[in-house]
């Protein structure tokens, strides 16, 4: 199948938006899909994003974490006023956080995931072709802290497109513990619907911005997945919907589900929804989403070792800030009201302990703990 031959994936819009010296837009035509000629390179550890705008001002923001090994993943809540630098020497940057957020961390070492208090979500994504770039005067900063530098200091997407198109820092991005390298691009979007990919290549940084963008996953570069996208929009959900584990078949589903899915208060299914609030159908809406287009977990691909399971999924409702939690592992999905957790400014942060098998259910705001901040991915610019 054209999905398998491809094996990444697309997004919902062949419109981009170019920031500094991005290359002009090729569109490939359709015929070359089928082309022995055409190669393009496997993908990694796929994960996969959707932006959801519903009635009533509703904004959710989707998210699955596929990966071939435990994260030992925990929830964080960080406050306001925390003193951070960019992991990366003494040269590094040095900020205090504006927003209070709260995030998934991997390893314990990087924020993969999280909302601030303002509604502004960052997500990172794998993306094999990532180039940082070795050279240059900015101020140096671990890739670890790249989505919680985003959390931290901005409240809409524009805010923080306007100002990180500036460049101003460079990411470093040493390896990761089990030896893997730390390549992702970044995804983000706010209460108004705004969104916005982030991506390095070739030490250039492409910004990809407008409420059109609401899929990404990994390979290939964002430019060349909303070229590919126009062949499947020709082809339509309904005639043809690829089903593997591939991350180009994973896209085509989340695109067309994401679309499909109700945008208002469907009769049918709300006296079943808790409190009856749309709010409440639409999360399980894209809670439903996530799951479809996740990896079950333990799967292997014949060939293909770097396709990695689902290890779990985030759903952040940007109008109410609640964060909720799907875990591949456990036997329940939890979430976070960020109006039940202390992100005032000298608030202690605190953890929600998931690592090691532990569950919870409903509201788990007040399981979180005090506890002392992991200390980030360290990078050093003249080695990584």
């Amino acid at each position: 199948m054209l999905s398998e031959r491809l094996g990444y994936c697309f997004s919902p819009s062949n419109q981009y938006i170019k920031y500094n010296r991005m290359k002009p837009l090729n569109l490939i035509p359709a015929a070359l899909f089928f082309s022995s000629a055409v190669v393009f390179p496997s993908i990694a550890q796929a994960c996969t994003r959707t932006l959801y705008v519903g009635s009533e001002d509703v904004v959710m923001t989707g998210r699955s974490m596929d990966w071939m090994q435990d994260l030992a993943t925990d929830l964080w809540a960080f406050p306001r006023g925390m003193a951070r630098d960019g992991a990366a020497g003494q040269d590094s940057p040095k900020w205090v956080s504006k927003y209070g957020s709260i995030i998934a961390s991997a390893y314990n070492i990087a924020t993969v995931d999280g909302m601030n208090e303002m509604g502004l979500v960052a997500n990172m994504l794998y993306l094999a072709e990532a180039q940082y770039g070795k050279v240059g005067d900015k101020p140096p900063m671990s890739i670890g802290l790249w989505a919680q530098y985003v959390l931290d200091n901005y409240a809409t997407v524009s805010e923080a497109v306007n100002d990180l198109q500036k460049q101003p820092f460079r990411i470093i991005a040493p390896k990761l513990p089990n030896g893997k390298p730390a390549s992702v691009h970044l995804s983000i979007s706010d209460a108004s619907g705004d969104s916005a990919i982030l991506e390095y290549i070739d030490g250039e940084l492409m910004i990809h911005h407008g409420k059109q963008y609401k899929v990404t996953t990994n390979s290939p570069t964002y430019d060349q997945q909303l070229a590919l996208n126009s062949y499947w929009e020709n082809i339509g959900g309904l005639n043809f919907l690829p089903g593997t584990n591939r991350a180009a078949d994973r896209f085509v589903r989340a695109s067309f589900l994401l679309s499909a899915v109700p945008t208002e208060i469907d009769k049918n299914f709300i006296t079943a929804v808790p409190d009856g609030t749309y709010a409440n159908q639409a999360a399980a809406e894209v809670v439903s989403v996530m799951r479809s287009v996740s990896v079950p977990l333990g799967i292997t691909t014949p060939g293909s070792p770097n396709i990695s399971s689902t290890l779990w999924r985030t759903v952040a409702d940007q109008k109410n800030k609640i964060y909720l939690f799907d875990s591949a592992t456990t036997p329940n999905a939890f979430w976070v009201k960020m109006a039940d957790l202390d992100l005032s400014d000298g608030a202690p942060a605190k953890k929600l302990p998931i690592a090691g098998g532990k569950y919870y259910a409903g509201n788990a705001a007040e399981r979180f703990v005090e506890a002392t901040p992991f200390v980030w991915l360290q990078a050093n610019p003249s080695t990584d």
